[in-house]
């Protein structure tokens, strides 16, 4: 399957990190730290068995792999759409914004690879495939990815209310939080 992603000129790096294309020998590498518990409480789906999630990561087409001195350390999402437009316009908004997700492995907490990470993926996001804004989500819950948002630049647009259902918590509020491409690009104080 054609992805966005594979106009990209790979691997992107920055000071401390490596992000390239997810490819399936990193499925032992995912299944380490996504089935743990505590990264597992959060993600939309639970690893339980390398085979499950090798076959939901399918050929990686939204897939992007941090690594960090050679150690995969997270996998990130892109996942390009088309922006709401009227009919007469959409062209316009074909692929024009993307929806972001991250999942980082607990041992590289706390050391600044997340914002670093996130800010390559605007890079990339912004830079190389044009789009016009991202967006990511979460359940209000999760302190820790909203916090990344907001230092990374974002903006909360929306506090849904029992929007989301968690597998052990039933129904929860979720955050949605965005960046534009001008917002992004402008002078940081």
């Amino acid at each position: 399957m054609a992805s966005h992603l594979d106009s990209i000129d790979w691997p992107v790096r920055t000071e401390r990190l490596a992000l390239r294309r997810f490819a399936p020998d990193d499925i032992p590498g995912i299944f380490a730290y996504r089935s743990q518990r505590s990264v597992a409480e959060w993600i939309g789906a639970a690893s339980t068995d390398p085979g499950e999630l090798a076959e939901r990561f399918g050929d990686g087409p939204t897939a992007v792999i941090v690594e960090h001195d050679g150690r995969l350390i997270a996998d990130l999402m892109v996942s390009v759409r088309d922006a709401y437009a009227q009919r007469e316009i959409a062209g316009a908004a074909t692929a024009s914004e993307a929806e972001l997700g991250w999942t980082f492995d607990p041992a590289y907490h706390g050391q600044g690879f997340a914002t670093e990470a996130i800010g390559a993926l605007f890079d990339i996001c912004f830079d190389h495939l044009g789009l016009h804004r991202v967006v990511a989500t979460c359940f209000t819950d999760n302190v820790p990815s909203w916090r990344l948002m907001e230092r990374v630049g974002m903006r909360r647009e929306a506090h849904h209310v029992k929007d989301s259902l968690h597998r052990d918590r039933g129904w929860q509020d979720s955050y949605v939080y965005a960046l534009m491409a001008d917002e992004w690009r402008a002078p940081r104080p």
